[in-house]
């Protein structure tokens, strides 16, 4: 062998080790990097990447809610069960079992994500549509969302038409009538 190719092997050869030294000098950095960007992860960025699972939810004043992840936004979610549908606030959550290992940044949402839990029931009070709002305690108002406020939706209860207003602090879930 050539001294010109004994001297390129050797510069190989220190390249390659300079390369593993490097290497293994940035991996306890890139896993402090990963642990520190992952506290920038919400559950909403959670839940949004697990749309169209089989999620079960621990829900306050509820208890678990099992079914599809339909949609997610900011607020809420939405899980079609069985026989109902579950419009849950995202701050009632307690647990999640069977969620995406991914998550979907803010910037990466539909416009449609954006629209917060007011909107979801303006359409229930639109539609008429009969439904039982849970509270975080674990309380109960069955009826027809009539109006819905800034932070309180007004709902329509039995026969008398006695009118309850329900603050949007204590709405845990809306459960369809259906």
């Amino acid at each position: 062998m050539a001294w010109e190719d004994e001297l390129f092997a050797l510069l190989d050869d220190l390249e390659q080790q300079a390369d593993a030294l490097y290497d293994a000098e940035r991996a306890p950095e890139l896993a402090d990097r990963s642990r520190a960007e992952y506290q920038h992860v919400t559950l909403a960025s959670r839940l949004v990447a697990s749309a169209g699972l089989e999620v079960s939810l621990e829900v306050s004043g509820v208890g678990a809610v099992a079914g599809i992840l339909e949609r997610v936004a900011a607020e809420w979610c939405l899980v079609r069960a069985a026989d109902q549908d579950w419009v849950i606030a995202l701050d009632a959550i307690r647990s999640v079992s069977g969620a995406s290992a991914r998550s979907v940044p803010e910037l990466a949402w539909s416009p449609l994500a954006r629209l917060g839990r007011a909107s979801v029931l303006r359409r229930l009070a639109d539609a008429g549509e009969r439904c039982v709002l849970h509270d975080t305690d674990g309380g109960r108002v069955d009826g027809v969302p009539r109006r819905v406020g800034a932070d309180f939706v007004e709902v329509v209860v039995g026969e008398a038409g006695r009118t309850v207003l329900v603050a949007f602090a204590t709405l845990a879930a809306v459960q369809s009538r259906d």
